[in-house]
């Protein structure tokens, strides 16, 4: 075990492995992670839905839109069809940074995400609340004069202070190149089981998690074209042909940098 993993407490990427159906975790995210699912079940859909988007919207950017730089801060642990591997089987050069500023995610993301032959896949040990570092580490494997896929995926309510998180993603996408994108998603307060879950899971010494209306998640988007159908709840956006998705409390999008 690292020395520096704390197991006294939960930790965000290692419920959310949980509840993925994963086995980075230990007893105590186990016993947070079933706490919130009792009062908030649709956590746990949540969470699997919100994978489902990231592979779809992957997707679509290496594929049809010929996007080849990934910046996905906020890593979490690796699962199944991380970035790297959804965007290098498209295409083999693509170039994904992964940015975490937590021992266990880092050490497991050096052990399990390897780069596809020809492509490129870094960790960068920075947080979020650092973006200039992020940008400036990035550099030295993303060509910031070509478009970059930004992305954010449930990331952003860790920043308690909303404004501080506005700013954040604004200057992450003010040194990104026309033509770049913004990929994220985060959990919404419209559902008071979610509420209640929430703070729960908060008062266990976790880090806490904010979460935001629909009306906040969409004014991180402002300045960009949205791509259709917007910001939407995840299982909602471009779902795959012949299911029939149900929303959940977790939206997100994909716009393009104009």
């Amino acid at each position: 075990m690292n020395r520096n993993v704390d197991t006294s407490v939960p930790h965000s990427a290692r419920t959310w492995n949980y509840w993925l159906g994963g086995k980075d975790n230990y007893p105590v995210d186990q016993e947070a992670g079933d706490a919130y699912a009792a009062i908030a079940p649709q956590v746990v859909t949540m969470a699997r839905e919100s994978r489902k988007f990231l592979i779809r919207a992957v997707t679509l950017l290496a594929g049809e839109l010929g996007v080849r730089q990934f910046l996905d801060i906020g890593t979490g642990l690796p699962t199944y069809d991380n970035t790297h591997e959804v965007a290098q089987r498209i295409a083999p050069a693509a170039k994904i940074v992964y940015v975490d500023n937590d021992p266990i995610v880092l050490a497991h993301a050096a052990a399990l995400l390897y780069s596809a032959p020809g492509g490129v896949t870094a960790y960068i040990d920075a947080d979020l609340r650092a973006p200039e570092m992020i940008l400036r580490r990035a550099a030295a494997t993303l060509d910031f004069k070509e478009p970059v896929a930004l992305m954010l995926m449930g990331i952003l309510g860790h920043i308690e202070d909303y404004a501080e998180a506005t700013a954040i993603v604004r200057h992450l996408l003010a040194s990104l190149p026309s033509g770049s994108y913004l990929v994220h998603y985060d959990g919404t307060n419209t559902d008071a089981g979610l509420l209640k879950a929430q703070a729960g899971y908060d008062d266990t010494g976790a880090v806490p998690y904010v979460l935001r209306s629909p009306e906040q998640i969409a004014a991180y988007y402002e300045g960009l074209e949205l791509l259709k159908p917007g910001i939407v709840s995840c299982p909602l956006w471009r779902p795959e042909p012949g299911t029939s998705p149900e929303p959940t409390y977790i939206y997100g999008g994909v716009a393009l940098k104009p």
